[in-house]
């Protein structure tokens, strides 16, 4: 079992980096075509919006609330309640998101004003993320009911299904930039239509996945399913829980869209440039442990349970701690490598250099809030996280409106990045308080390790890096050959002080947890 969790989280991992090779291309293509100007803001937005809803419903509340009252059918129920359960659950759920999608549809131009209010005092930026809107929203409904296939298909150790799923979008939006936009007036609306189309190929290709399982069922309306019914009493509550980073996120969006034309655009590079140590890592580990923690907790092993998340934090410190460091110190020569063409400039690198810079300090609680909000959504809690969640996102307001002024779009990603520490904070204290993680032995001599590696592969890139004048000045060829170069020495420096330090490849395994070994 336990190697099985590690095996599993393995694949995740090398799935999602792929789809984020692919995100990366993606980026590279859209920042060449459209830069960071007043158009790719518009589509920032169109595009952020279904995204961020997305996450909030499908990936996080709904996902939080399902996947335990799966497991648990999956312990304690045969297969035909099961399989009467995911049909009850799909038709509520597809009936659900038409009604918000139709909603979203028809009331654009609200949501454009709320959400992007600074765009109104500007016709043409508003009137286009209005019109991309239109076309991006129900990918909501599209996304969701994947991330629906794909929690099951999770449930059930098929995790390499979706975790490659998000690939589909990456492709989808990189032909639609290069092949399909010269073909429209405006060419970004090209890009809310690969949106579109992304989500219908998505959705299909689980299909054939569920298919084979039996799962593949009709669906059916019933709201008074006793599993539906378990599983919208844990959702509700849930929405400002372990997503409360997406809520943050389009708070962000909506202070940009005050600023300096440009604003909104350099955050959204910066972000994914973020989104891809927490995506590949942090989103990864936790999709595993959570089916995992909720049988544990079905099955009353308490001390697998903590077992479980300790070795998850561990994991994520490994990881989560050299992405910031790394971000943080090379986010100039990182952005001007992927992103300087065309139409996206030197001073684009230098502004999306600064909300980079502040978006890592807030890279490891990001990840850290998934692997903790998990102990508790596992255990069918959704009081906590909630509580906590809207706390954090009552700082990141303060904080927004307190950075702002100082630092720009540069004070809104910092206000993210500190309320993300707020919310972990305040995870981990109940996780320990209420005794529901307890520590292993090695704690102090791990984080002591941790702390030499990182500060040693911080000295080494900010030494090799050089000024990023150099970088923005320097040709495609140089810059990508010096990132490369940087890439690998930070590996051979990182790991190398790790090894150096005494840690090895089987402390980090399960079987030396439940062995008690540092």
């Amino acid at each position: 079992m336990s190697k099985k969790l590690v095996k599993s989280t393995s694949v995740v991992m090398s799935m999602t980096g792929i789809s984020r090779v692919f995100g990366f291309i993606r980026d590279m293509v859209t920042a060449h075509l459209f830069g960071a100007g007043a158009s790719f803001d518009a589509f920032a937005v169109a595009f952020k919006i279904p995204n961020f809803m997305r996450r909030l419903f499908a990936e996080g509340s709904f996902s939080q609330a399902f996947v335990p009252v799966l497991a648990e059918y999956q312990k304690q129920k045969s297969h035909e309640e099961v399989r009467r359960f995911i049909s009850a659950m799909s038709g509520s759920l597809a009936a659900a998101l038409l009604l918000v999608t139709l909603l979203g549809v028809f009331g654009a131009p609200w949501i454009i004003r709320v959400f992007a209010p600074g765009f109104e005092t500007e016709g043409p930026r508003f009137d286009l993320a209005v019109t991309m809107l239109r076309i991006t929203f129900p990918y909501l409904m599209l996304i969701s009911l994947t991330a629906f296939s794909g929690a099951i298909l999770n449930t059930y150790s098929r995790f390499w299904v979706a975790a490659f799923t998000p690939v589909f979008l990456n492709i989808s939006m990189i032909t639609a930039a290069i092949w399909f936009s010269p073909r429209f007036t405006t060419p970004i609306i090209a890009l809310a239509w690969g949106v579109f189309a992304a989500g219908v190929i998505q959705l299909l290709f689980q299909w054939p996945f569920l298919r084979q399982m039996k799962f593949l069922v009709r669906p059916h309306i019933n709201f008074r399913d006793p599993g539906v019914r378990r599983v919208l009493k844990l959702m509700v509550p849930a929405l400002f829980g372990v997503s409360v980073g997406q809520v943050n996120l389009l708070i962000d969006t909506l202070f940009a869209s005050l600023l300096a034309i440009g604003s909104v655009s350099w955050l959204y590079y910066s972000d994914r440039l973020m989104e891809f140590p927490l995506g590949v890592f942090g989103i990864a580990i936790a999709t595993v442990i959570l089916p995992n923690l909720s049988r544990h907790h079905a099955t009353d092993s308490s001390e697998s349970f903590s077992l479980t998340l300790d070795w998850a934090l561990r994991a994520v410190l490994l990881i989560g701690l050299p992405a910031a460091v790394g971000l943080a110190v090379i986010s100039g020569p990182l952005l001007s490598t992927l992103f300087q063409y065309g139409k996206f400039s030197g001073e684009d690198v230098l502004m999306a250099q600064q909300s980079l810079i502040a978006f890592a300090l807030g890279i490891t609680p990001f990840m850290l809030v998934k692997i903790l909000s998990s102990g508790f959504y596992a255990r069918q809690d959704i009081r906590t996280p909630v509580k906590i969640g809207v706390v954090a996102m009552v700082a990141n307001m303060i904080l927004n409106l307190i950075l702002i002024w100082p630092l720009a779009h540069a004070g809104i990603a910092l206000a993210t990045s500190l309320s993300a520490i707020l919310n972990t904070t305040c995870l981990f204290f109940f996780l320990r308080r209420w005794e529901i993680y307890q520590p292993r032995e090695g704690w102090h001599l791990f984080l002591l390790r941790l702390m030499i590696a990182n500060m040693t592969l911080a000295a080494w890139l900010w030494f090799a890096a050089g000024d990023v004048s150099e970088w923005i000045s320097q040709g495609a060829l140089w810059r990508a050959g010096h990132l490369v170069f940087l890439l690998v020495t930070a590996g051979l420096v990182y790991f190398g002080m790790l090894w150096l330090s005494g840690i090895r490849i089987r402390h980090l395994m399960m079987p030396a947890m439940e062995s008690g070994q540092a």
